[in-house]
């Protein structure tokens, strides 16, 4: 019998890439998103090489995320893999201008919702002793950049629940792997600065960054591991990056 895999984010980026990787592997998917054609169009491909679901929800709202993953078939509830890949940043400014509006989305879509999906399938893991999170956080949740404050504490947010989901699911029989991207070339700078495409360009300029495809094999390689591993943390930049703000730049 295959794994099952709940993917959140997954209607693009390090979400979509994942859910490939699993399905070329034999793992059944439930894929979860706020677009549905996106959502329906990746089902449709995928199924042609394992049993995929959809579910369309905001991460950020519980009742959401309630009546999804409650109508769920009990099977399907009991997945093996959470990836809580969900988040994202919005606006890149000081906290004097900041807007609240993006603080919140900010908060909503890394933490809450993590912890919202995260209470909805513990308690099915806890049952099977056995299973296997993995949150995707950011070297910003590690070091903290001037104008990105409430970003960096969101994702720090999550370094901090990944460590405190180890210490109480590890009796449980579940791992937990925090999983701390640098640069990675996405949709994360066009929603970051609300679709100024040339803006989030020059963020990936003069080096190569990673790709979405990059920090999917990472999570596999995590929950592929055998038994007895656990990938507790992992932080992958590209060769140019040495950390959260120091990229080196070709001039060539």
């Amino acid at each position: 019998m295959n794994r099952k895999a709940l993917i959140t984010g997954a209607t693009s980026g390090i979400g979509e890439a994942t859910a490939r990787i699993f399905a070329k592997n034999g793992i059944d998917l439930v894929l979860c998103g706020r677009r549905e054609r996106r959502l329906e169009s990746l089902k449709a491909e995928l199924s042609q090489l394992v049993q995929v679901k959809t579910l369309v929800f905001d991460v950020g709202d519980f009742e959401s995320v309630r009546k999804s993953i409650s109508g769920l078939e009990e099977n399907w509830k009991g997945v093996d893999i959470l990836v809580n890949n969900a988040g994202g940043a919005h606006g890149l400014d000081p906290l004097k201008d900041g807007s609240i509006e993006d603080w919140q989305k900010m908060i909503d879509s890394n933490v809450s919702g993590l912890l919202y999906v995260s209470k909805m399938l513990i308690p099915h893991m806890i049952k099977k002793h056995k299973g296997h999170i993995v949150n995707v956080g950011s070297i910003a949740g590690k070091q903290t950049y001037a104008k990105g404050t409430v970003y960096c504490a969101a994702k720090s947010g999550v370094e901090a629940i990944s460590k405190g989901m180890r210490l109480e699911l590890v009796p449980e029989g579940i791992k937990i792997s925090n999983i701390a991207p640098g640069a990675v070339e996405t949709e994360f700078s066009n929603v970051r600065f609300k679709g100024d495409d040339d803006r989030a360009k020059k963020v990936y300029e003069g080096y190569q960054p990673l790709v979405a495809e990059d920090i999917a094999e990472c999570i596999f390689f995590c929950v592929n591991a055998p038994d007895h591993v656990q990938i507790a943390d992992m932080t992958i930049f590209p060769s140019a990056q040495s950390d959260a703000t120091t990229i080196h730049r070709s001039l060539a």
